[in-house]
């Protein structure tokens, strides 16, 4: 699923954004064209605020940007934020404009953007927006709150980069999963954000191995930490969206678990890494209406998850150290792994996995989906 996802209060808001976009591209001072005389610096800027012209402040916003006059953009989106004190509704042109510095602008400008509450209804959060483009000694030298740091890092630990010696001690105290993507972990699919838009892949999957009917062999076990795992891995699909998601443990194989779900589906063997990839993707996402987590949410969701299934490794007090990594590395690989596919068509944002344990004889299977509004069948 490429689309981006907003919840429905700000969906109006994406349609009037998009609508501008569509309209073109005009500079600063063409954009006020349209509200009288032609004006010019600050006076112009301050009489659309007060005028509450969102769409003529965020052709004026694209304007700043095309000119690279940060400086600006900033004090426009203090004028903004300060409009909304005194009852204008600005506030979705600030947080755009908060967008836009984490996406365009220097290192310096994007980090300090990255304030606890900042790009509530962004297109994504701002330390994976901030973390898509400069590279992590860039932005380091400008952010000060370790935790936001650390999330940053590890964006660009998705990345490819390797940070394991260039990171300052204040942030590996809180960092949580190794900075450096370990050898049996995926590439994972990144997004792409751009000033009005943003797209969110799923990644692609290989089969490996001919697919086989689901079955109802195995006995159904109850839920364990596994199945819990699961759901919590699309939690947000469920809690802030429309989504479902269900997960079963059989005493069987991953055919027997799919079949719990839907005794007509197939099952198709898949790689470890490919799996992975398809747990972290749903772990990111914010599903059709849902606050996107972000990429480092979702690999720590899939290290989580993973652990849980790796029965007997207990989760680390502090940071993962090499050895856990190396543990669940050959637990991971040990497994096997399927996706599965219904009777009905997938659409939206589809998690369906299975995996078995061949050792102990278990095997669990996930069923999570959402959908936007449009694409729900007519009744």
């Amino acid at each position: 699923m490429a689309r981006p996802c907003y919840s429905r209060e700000v969906a109006g808001l994406v349609a009037a954004l998009a609508r501008t976009s569509n309209a073109g591209r005009l500079t600063c001072n063409d954009s006020l064209r349209e509200t009288g005389p032609r004006l010019a610096g600050v006076g112009d800027l301050q009489q659309l605020v007060d005028a509450a012209d969102a769409a003529a402040l965020l052709r004026a916003v694209d304007g700043l940007c095309a000119t690279r006059d940060w400086d600006a953009l900033v004090d426009l989106g203090r004028r903004c934020t300060d409009a909304v004190e005194l009852g204008r509704q600005l506030w979705p042109v600030a947080m755009h404009i908060d967008y836009r510095l984490a996406l365009e602008g220097p290192a310096a400008h994007a980090a300090a953007v990255l304030r606890p509450g900042a790009g509530r209804f962004a297109l994504g959060p701002l330390t994976e927006v901030a973390a898509s483009t400069p590279d992590w000694a860039s932005l380091a030298p400008h952010l000060r709150d370790p935790v936001t740091a650390a999330t940053v890092a590890a964006e660009r630990v998705l990345r490819g980069e390797d940070l394991t010696a260039g990171v300052a001690g204040s942030v590996l105290g809180v960092t949580e999963l190794p900075l450096r993507r370990c050898a049996w972990e995926p590439s994972y699919a990144l997004p792409t954000y751009r000033d009005r838009s943003a797209a969110f892949p799923s990644p692609p999957v290989a089969t490996a191995g001919p697919p086989l009917p689901a079955t109802t062999a195995g006995r159904r076990l109850d839920a364990d930490e596994v199945v819990c795992a699961r759901t919590d891995l699309v939690e947000v699909w469920v809690a802030q969206s429309a989504g479902r998601a269900a997960a079963v443990v059989v005493a069987g194989d991953a055919a027997a678990a799919v079949g719990r779900l839907d005794s007509e589906a197939v099952v198709e063997p898949l790689p470890a890494a490919d799996a992975l990839a398809l747990l972290q993707w749903a772990g990111a996402s914010g599903g059709a209406y849902g606050r996107r987590r972000g990429g480092a949410a979702g690999r720590f969701a899939t290290w989580w998850s993973a652990a849980a299934l790796a029965c007997g490794l207990p989760w680390p007090d502090g940071p993962v150290d090499a050895g856990f990594c190396d543990e669940l590395g050959d637990a991971v690989t040990d497994l096997r792994w399927h996706r599965w596919r219904g009777t009905a068509p997938d659409t939206g944002w589809v998690l369906r996995l299975a995996v078995e344990d061949p050792v102990d004889g278990l095997a669990w299977a996930v069923d999570a989906a959402d959908e936007r509004d449009e694409d729900l069948p007519v009744r």
